[in-house]
């Protein structure tokens, strides 16, 4: 009887296997992704964390804290705030509001959720001795607690964007190499207070983003950049701080791993960092110069960050074409950055071609961005958009389009490149119109068409590749202020009422996501892995027979 039982189950796991490797990922539309008896969290292995993300600045409001780096951008600049000249005064109001947070996610049956400290909640005046906000621990401490109360895992970013106001007035910030102890002494904070119940740390949020965005085109606060490039910016050079910026970025995360991993070892937690990470095709995938540009294109967004990550010195294609602008790390510098993660978070939206630039701009119109000499589309050289609509523009010419086999890619990138490190992908997720009505903006079907054709490939990568991927996060929570875009779009799988804040709905997708991971009613919670967890044989699971 029991040999039958045994049989039988055998049986069952086989079926189930076989289930999942009959899925099949579209490209592009029309996606048929969304059937959640064929796809769902049962298609990933035990323990894989389904969450969703968020950010402080995004989600919680300006109410008691001290002034960061974006209020005094959107305040200075409300026009880069976004459309609508909003900015992060108010939006969800988290702050107040974080146990309808964290009802949402136990209605979306979340295993973890991604979210920020606002580094100014926390300390007000920038620096640890200037003194500490009581109020400020005892709100992440009461979402720290609810969140595990009801299972889910805490994945904490140190920073994301939001540094206080204080530090940018004294010395510029990241531009300057003080920021390293300052952002160090406040995460020893973080951990101190924290680093009982909070076993997943992230230093920094996108790390090519500030240098870039921030400190190059300005868009981003803190908005500087050569007058040439917007006479607005109150000060900078795009072709040069880009480069020290990244590189303060990526001592200032060292200095804090390296904290963590001495001094809170016992913690038993992990710690690393967040890439922003696209996709590159070339433009004509039959020209030489296109292949090269789409090569080139991966080491100045990727390698920028990741070499030094994994071998302490930047991309050789970066040194031969930067020169000197490009800062150098000490040895004991190139000792602590390289391998300074347990696990990488990667943020995945859009891919594009790649090709050659032939345009030459005067040296005060030059930023960092362009020492790569690559032109990015979403059309490649026979016409073709690389797949749907992602971000609708007012002008159709700098329309978006994603690619949902693009996260396949980079995840295989980052294994046979990067020595297939733990990944977990933080931010996934697509925006839809603000100006939409209710009903309209919860009946998301694009939103379900682009979270389900992504899960099908990072399922597909894991499968075929072996890609050590434990965790996926869908950006976002609900919806909230977006950087530069305002209120103008929505991202989240739940619904907010900007009228009253506290009135919230599970959009589609939000319902989707919940169904994609619970299964059904009659399966197992997505927290449980019944058939994996039951039966073992030489300490291997049959159902992965």
């Amino acid at each position: 009887m029991k040999l039958h039982g045994l049989a039988l189950v055998f049986l069952l796991a086989v079926a189930t296997c076989k289930a999942v490797e009959d899925i099949t990922c579209q490209e592009k539309e029309p996606f048929t992704c969304s059937n959640t008896d064929s796809l769902n969290s049962k298609s990933f292995g035990k323990d894989f964390i389904f969450g969703v993300a968020s950010s402080a600045y995004q989600i919680e409001g300006g109410r008691g804290r001290g002034p960061n780096t974006w209020d005094a951008f959107t305040h200075r600049y409300p026009e880069k705030g976004g459309p609508d000249l909003a900015n992060g005064d108010t939006t969800c109001e988290s702050y107040t509001n974080w146990q309808k947070d964290i009802d949402i996610m136990d209605e979306l049956n979340a295993t973890g959720y991604r979210f920020s400290f606002a580094w100014s909640r926390i300390i007000p005046k920038g620096k640890v001795s200037r003194g500490v906000n009581q109020g400020g621990l005892d709100y992440y401490h009461q979402l720290i607690d609810g969140l595990i109360a009801k299972k889910i895992t805490p994945f904490v970013t140190l920073y994301h964007w939001d540094l206080p106001q204080t530090l940018q007035d004294e010395y510029e910030g990241f531009l300057n190499r003080t920021i390293i102890d300052d952002f160090r002494d406040y995460a020893d904070l973080c951990f101190k207070e924290f680093g009982g119940k909070v076993k997943h740390w992230i230093t920094i949020n996108q790390l090519y983003t500030v240098p870039t965005r921030g400190y190059g085109i300005a868009t981003d606060a803190p908005g500087r950049c050569s007058p040439a490039i917007d006479k607005r910016c109150y000060g900078g050079n795009s072709s040069t701080e880009p480069y020290i910026v990244a590189h303060n970025q990526l001592l200032a995360h060292a200095a804090v791993v390296n904290l963590y991993r001495t001094k809170y070892k016992f913690q038993g937690g992990k710690i690393g960092t967040v890439m922003i990470t696209r996709w590159f095709l070339p433009f004509d995938e039959n020209d030489k110069d296109c292949i090269d540009a789409t090569e080139r294109m991966k080491e100045f967004f990727f390698g920028w960050f990741m070499e030094p990550l994994t071998k302490g010195r930047y991309p050789d294609i970066m040194r031969k074409i930067v020169g000197s602008k490009l800062p150098n790390f000490t040895e004991a510098e190139a000792r602590q950055v390289a391998g300074s993660y347990d696990f990488l978070g990667l943020n995945y939206y859009v891919t594009q071609y790649a090709q050659p630039t032939k345009t030459i701009v005067p040296p005060e119109n030059h930023t960092a961005m362009m020492d790569a000499n690559v032109t990015l589309t979403y059309v490649n050289s026979r016409g073709e958009l690389i797949g749907p609509l992602f971000a609708k523009d007012d002008d159709p010419k700098k329309n978006s389009y994603y690619y949902p086999k693009g996260i396949y890619f980079v995840m295989d990138h980052f294994r046979t490149r990067y020595f297939n490190p733990l990944i977990y992908v933080t931010e996934n997720g697509i925006s839809s119109p603000g100006t939409e009505p209710r009903e309209v903006a919860i009946a998301d079907s694009k939103r379900i068409d682009y979270l389900c054709s992504h899960l099908c490939f990072l399922r597909k990568v894991i499968k075929e590749t072996g890609v050590n991927v434990k965790g996926y996060f869908a950006w976002s929570l609900g919806d909230n202020y977006e950087f530069c875009k305002g209120f103008t779009v929505r991202f989240g799988l739940s619904y907010v009422n900007w009228t009253d804040v506290t009135d919230r709905n599970l959009k589609d997708s939000g319902k989707w996501y919940q169904r994609f991971i619970n299964v059904t009613t009659n399966n197992p919670p997505a927290k449980q892995d019944f058939l994996r967890s039951s039966l073992s044989f030489h300490n291997k699971n049959l159902a992965d027979a």
